[in-house]
């Protein structure tokens, strides 16, 4: 009964020191919509994705700066647009930049304030949430990476396609006209594993079939870089 007795001003103790140290998250959901003009017209595909945003309190002292800041995990799949000729663009939730680009393409398409002071990340994430229509471009290197399949049934025949150049891999009269984030309701969008049947075989596996575990950098082979978590986080588990 003692032991107990001493040990209660510490729990009290550790309790205090915690309530410092609270984390807060919001959400939101966002569609990405790419659009190409064609020789039969616009094309346009979109999916709608889930993300997460959490941030620790600055003033926790006892708590590690690697444990602070702002985190973010996202629920969805890529955008795929159905060509003529029976070809498919899929816009990624990563970019050339960054594997976790997805989960900040509506913080930096949609217009929100940029709030200062604690927990700003989340005060931002809940100015977006709470103004559904609200739309943007991404632009320039802020854009998905866009790729293509020879053969959609073959991962390995996966191409890197040039945002400035879709004729050379869609041929002429192709072109990208836009790439819009517009903040939603709607509910998250799946299903790609029924376009691309190979999704299961190479969750832990690149395109090349080298684990995920790790990546080489230093080859400019998509196949490398690239796995069935770039198309669906779902398969990214």
């Amino acid at each position: 009964m003692t032991r107990r007795l001493i040990g209660l001003p510490w729990l009290f103790l550790a309790l205090v020191l915690l309530s410092g140290c609270e984390q807060r998250s919001e959400s939101l959901r966002y569609r990405l919509t790419v659009e190409v003009d064609t020789p039969d017209g616009v094309k346009r595909g979109s999916s709608v994705v889930a993300v997460n945003v959490s941030q620790t309190g600055d003033d926790a002292w006892f708590v590690s700066p690697q444990a602070r800041g702002v985190r973010a995990t996202m629920r969805g799949e890529a955008a795929a647009v159905d060509l003529p000729g029976g070809q498919v663009l899929f816009a990624l939730l990563r970019n050339q930049q960054s594997v976790d680009a997805g989960k900040w393409y509506a913080h930096n398409a949609v217009y929100a304030p940029q709030f200062r002071g604690e927990y700003s990340g989340i005060h931002r994430t809940q100015y977006l949430k709470h103004r559904p229509g609200s739309s943007g471009e991404l632009t320039d290197d802020a854009r998905p990476m866009l790729v293509t399949f020879g053969d959609l049934s073959d991962p390995t025949s996966v191409m890197l396609v040039d945002p400035d150049d879709l004729p050379a891999s869609f041929g002429e009269g192709v072109a990208l006209k836009q790439i819009t984030v517009a903040i939603t309701k709607d509910p998250v969008t799946t299903g790609i594993e029924e376009r691309l049947g190979w999704m299961d075989e190479f969750r832990k596996a690149h395109f090349d079939g080298t684990s995920t575990l790790s990546e080489d950098l230093t080859t400019s082979d998509i196949r490398a870089h690239l796995s069935s978590g770039n198309f669906s986080t779902e398969f990214a588990k």
